[in-house]
This record gives C-alpha cells, sequence and structure tokens, in this order.
C-alpha cells in the first residue's frame, strides 16, 4: 500500500475506526472520486481547508454540496478574516498528505474540524485516503467522534 493511504489506516486503527479502503483511478475531485468508487457525490464527502489569521480549520462536507463560508464563520466564530487556505499553504503546512486529497481527521493535522449534519445521515462516507487514487469508507459518527468535531449545517441552500 502506498505511504499516504498507509499512515491514514494506521491512524484509523490507533483510533478503532472501521475502514474499508478503495483503490481507483487518479481523481482530482470529491465528486470525481465518488463515480470512480461507484457511488453517488452525495455518498461522499470532501475537506474544505479553511483558514483564520494563523490558525486551519478542516470543514467536512457532502460532495454533492457548496460550502457557505459565512455559516462556517458563524459557527467557528470567524465570520470575518475566514477564507479558503491556498494550494501553497496547504503544500507547505500538510506535507505527508496530497493537496486535494487530505484525510477527514483534523487530528492528523492538529486542526480544529467541522462537519456537516447531512453527513450523518449516512452510515459510511467515502472520504480521501491522502493521495489521489485511494479513498476510506467511514462512519461519519467515527469522524465526529475521533476529531471531536463541531456538527453543524455547513451547506450552502
Amino acid at each position: 500500500m502506498p505511504e499516504k493511504i498507509d499512515t491514514l489506516t494506521r491512524f484509523l486503527d490507533e483510533h478503532n475506526v472501521a475502514y474499508e479502503v478503495v483503490e481507483h483511478g487518479e481523481q482530482f475531485t470529491a465528486a470525481a472520486e465518488a463515480r470512480a468508487s461507484g457511488v453517488g457525490p452525495e455518498d461522499a464527502a470532501k475537506d474544505v481547508i479553511l483558514r483564520s489569521g494563523e490558525e486551519y480549520v478542516l470543514a467536512l462536507i457532502p460532495a454533492s454540496e457548496r460550502l457557505d463560508m459565512e455559516k462556517v464563520g458563524e459557527l467557528v466564530g470567524a465570520d470575518n478574516e475566514l477564507r479558503l487556505a491556498t494550494e501553497e499553504e496547504i503544500a507547505a503546512d500538510f506535507p505527508g498528505f496530497a493537496v486535494g486529497a487530505l484525510p477527514p481527521f483534523g487530528p492528523i493535522f492538529e486542526v480544529e474540524e467541522i462537519v456537516d449534519r447531512r453527513l450523518l445521515d449516512h452510515d459510511r462516507v467515502l472520504c480521501s485516503g491522502g493521495d489521489h487514487s485511494h479513498s476510506v469508507k467511514v462512519d461519519p459518527n467515527d469522524i465526529v467522534r475521533v476529531a471531536g468535531a463541531q456538527v453543524g449545517d455547513l451547506a450552502r441552500d
């Protein structure tokens, strides 16, 4: 198994998270990753890395939805300075994983995590596995548990 997915599966094993590794052709969006894995975008999660000042926030929403920055800002109390992290920032500060494929577990990166409530309607969701060729299926409640994540409405209406 490639190093990035191996790093993630070790983390999941250490935190007693049941998972299934899904290997697929190289994909660069959560929706494409879902299609390549045989699931709909509504059954997949995409993470969005945000910056609030010098701090990062990992937001996790269904791949079929778009993030509402205003809702996120209200939830984390950072409405004025919240912005998307740049690819350069992500590459520099999260070097162990591919940009655009960070696993949805904030504790790996020591960042705050928030999860859209819609994901908790699923028994399992497809998530990035750390590179563009691997995903994992996990119970979204395990993501919230392991990350100590806040849950809220993060998607645009």
